[in-house]
Formats: structure tokens, sequence, C-alpha cells
């Protein structure tokens, strides 16, 4: 029990950290690739490593439904949700984006709220309110707190893409695989990187993909994000789906935001108004809430059923 503990807390403290870092080290990258390719070539290397390590310590090997899984989860996760991040970060600053991010558990509780058709709670419902309007506020133009600084149509592409982040969440949660969870991040990021690479073919993009021209911090920054921001970063993500309740896991987006904006601030010059000060603090207070109050209904749910099977067993042994 110690020792899950302690993985828990290291898988939490590697997507807390490591990934608020990525978003700055893929507007680095992006100086000298296109987003798409970079993002692919990724998530694709990452991949076929963790393949290869997932063989030699005997993972079962997959099958083909494994695969189609596979394709979907990362489809909706890597293609769509990091895809709407690598391709929205030419126009968007790169704490900006991570905050717009923050927007998952807002789409996981709506989608829970779809799923089960479950009554909405009063607390949870104002969380949500809550943290649209800090979007609102973010998107808003100037006034008294100043411009936000962000494009419009950026901004839209990462909210969709935040949504399809958490839908690709939930279903990685639930679908089942006949092959070990190592081996299925692997092939998650296999298909995924496979994804980005055919919309960054469709882009037309490799024609403009100059690797003698990719500068040396690009590279260093392409490199972090192989072996810390997807072998470390994602695998530790897709561990905790399987591991803790998805609202838990995605609370990574309370601390997300404050690294990228302070290192998108420090390394980038990336400027931070009032407004983005008062939108970050709107919008992770709305995830605060809604994670705890959920959190709070699913151990409600856990104690009512509980309580059902026992009076059920009780009722049986008479």
């Amino acid at each position: 029990m110690a020792s899950l503990k302690m993985k828990i807390v290291a898988a939490f403290a590697a997507v807390y950290l490591i990934w608020g870092s990525t978003y700055l080290a893929i507007k680095f990258v992006e100086e000298s690739l296109p987003p798409f390719f970079m993002a692919g070539t990724r998530f694709l290397i990452a991949g076929l490593v963790l393949y290869f390590v997932a063989r030699l310590r005997g993972a079962v090997r997959e099958n083909k439904t494994d695969w189609g899984k596979m394709f979907v989860t990362g489809g909706l996760m890597l293609l769509g949700g990091h895809g709407a991040v690598v391709w929205s970060e030419q126009t968007v600053p790169s704490g900006l984006t991570s905050l717009l991010v923050a927007t998952v558990p807002l789409w996981i509780a709506l989608l829970d709220w779809g799923r089960n058709r479950s009554r909405p709670n009063t607390k949870i419902v104002g969380g949500l309110l809550l943290g649209f309007l800090g979007v609102l506020l973010l998107a808003g133009g100037g006034g008294s707190l100043g411009a936000s600084s962000i494009d419009i149509t950026g901004a839209s592409i990462l909210i969709f893409g935040a949504f399809l982040w958490a839908n690709g969440s939930l279903y990685s949660r639930s679908a089942r695989l006949c092959c070990s969870p190592l081996l299925g991040t692997a092939m998650e990021m296999i298909a995924g990187g496979l994804l980005l690479l055919l919309a960054s073919l469709i882009a037309g993009e490799w024609a403009h993909v100059r690797l003698e021209s990719v500068s040396s911090l690009s590279a260093v920054s392409w490199i972090y994000l192989i072996v810390l921001g997807s072998l470390v970063g994602f695998t530790s993500y897709i561990w905790l789906l399987k591991t803790v309740p998805a609202s838990q896991a995605s609370t990574y987006a309370y601390v997300n935001p404050i690294v990228a904006m302070f290192l998108g601030w420090a390394l980038a010059h990336e400027p931070i108004t009032a407004r983005n000060v008062a939108a970050a603090a709107i919008i992770l207070t709305a995830v605060v809430i809604i994670t705890t109050f959920r959190n709070q209904g699913q151990q409600d749910e856990e104690r009512k059923n509980t309580k059902k099977e026992r009076a059920t067993s009780e009722a049986l042994s008479e």
C-alpha cells in the first residue's frame, strides 16, 4: 500500500511539474519545426521506445481490437487534444494555452453528467459557470484589466481540444485491453503519433521541414518533450487514469497553468496582465470546486452502493 501511494505521489509530481513546462518547450520547438510534424515525431518515437521496453518486460502481445481502441484514444487525446495545443501555440502564448487547457475538468464533469444522466449538484453547476466565466474574461478585450493578448481562433480551438482530451481521458479509463497498461500506453502514443503525422502531411508541413535549420534550443526542447513530456509525463497520466478517479487525475489543471505562465514570463518574455491573473484565479477556483464536490459525490455514491450490497447480502443470509 505504501509503495502504491509513493507511485501515485511521483506520478502526480511528474504530471503537475513536467507537463507545466512542456508548453514552453513546445513554443521553443515550433521556432524550427511545424507543429503537427513536431508532435507526431515526438509521440511516435516515445511510443516505439515504450513499446520495445514493454515487450522486453514480457508484456502479452496485443490484438487488432486493442489497436482499434488505441487509435480512438490517440485520435481524441493526441490528435485532437494535443494537436489543438501545438497548432494554437503558433498564435497563443504558452501560459494562456495552459490556462485554457485547464478547462478539461469542466468538460469531464459535463460529460459525466451526460453519460450517467445524474442530476447536477448545485455547487458543481456553480463551479462550471464560474469556470466558463473565467474563459470569457480571458478572451475579452481591453478595459481596465488590460488586453488578454489572446487570439480568438486559437483560443476556440484550444477549448474544443480540451473537450476532445476529456472524451479521450474517460474513454481511456473505461477501455479494456488484453495487453498490459504499459504496452497500451505505448500503442496509444504510436497511434496518436501516426495520426498527427498524417495531419502534418495533409497540412503540407513536410515540404517546410528543414532539419539542418533546427536550432540547438529547438532540438534540446524536442528531446525534452520526448523523454520527460511523453515517456515520463504522459505515461504517468495514463497510469493515473487507471489508478485514481479521472477527476483526481485531471487536477494537473491546478498547477500546470501556474508553472507554464511563470516559465513563459521568465524565459520567453510572455506578458502577464491583470486580466490574465484574474482569469487564472477564476478558472482554477472553478476547477477546485468541481473536483472537490465531484469527488465527494462519488464517495457518497460508493458508500450508498456498499450499504445496499451489505443489506442485500444480510437479507439473503437470513
